[in-house]
């Protein structure tokens, strides 16, 4: 699958139980509303957010799509509605090649309902066939169960618990 939005737009997809889930490549449009989204205050509270104003957050994005980019994302389709966005950062093509990963479902209607858990399984088999990493990191805060489960399900192991900023948090890590 083609990364960014240089190309066409392509989807993976997978079926499971009632729901499918689909990535998509994002658009200024999607990092918009995205942005606007993850400014509730569930959300903040559990997602460290480095873009401060949705120009900050569009710069990003346009960064992502410059030849040798750091970090690639994709939307979270389920069932044909855009629900929250999934990336990797930090992207290391060095002599051990690693990345890290970030994702978020936005829409609280569909939180614990098994769709992060597919999309992550999807984006990492794309990543680790696109960049050949051979481990990928993800940090949670120390509260952020369900996100503790999604990286658990998909092969995470927790390797080190710590304190950041007054916020105890937690590193996991995926050898492939």
């Amino acid at each position: 699958m083609a990364v960014g939005i240089n190309s066409t737009d392509k989807e993976i997809s997978c079926q499971g139980g009632k729901m499918r889930v689909v990535l998509k490549n994002r658009t200024e449009a999607d990092v918009r509303i995205y942005y606007e989204k993850v400014q509730q205050p569930e959300i903040k509270a559990m997602l460290p957010q480095e873009a401060k104003s949705v120009e900050e957050a569009l710069d990003a994005y346009r960064k992502t799509l410059l030849p040798g980019s750091t970090s690639c994302g994709h939307t979270i389709y389920a069932d044909d509605e855009y629900v929250g966005d999934i990336w990797c950062y930090g992207i290391d093509r060095g002599e051990t090649p690693n990345a890290m990963l970030s994702f978020c479902i936005f829409e609280k209607a569909y939180w614990n309902r098994g769709i992060t858990s597919k999309a992550v399984s999807l984006f990492l088999k794309e990543i680790h066939d696109k960049y050949a990493i051979e481990t990928i990191g993800a940090f949670t805060y120390f509260d952020n169960s369900s996100s503790q489960k999604v990286l658990a399900k998909n092969g995470f192991q927790l390797i080190d618990e710590f304190t950041e900023d007054g916020k105890k948090s937690r590193y996991y890590q995926l050898i492939f």
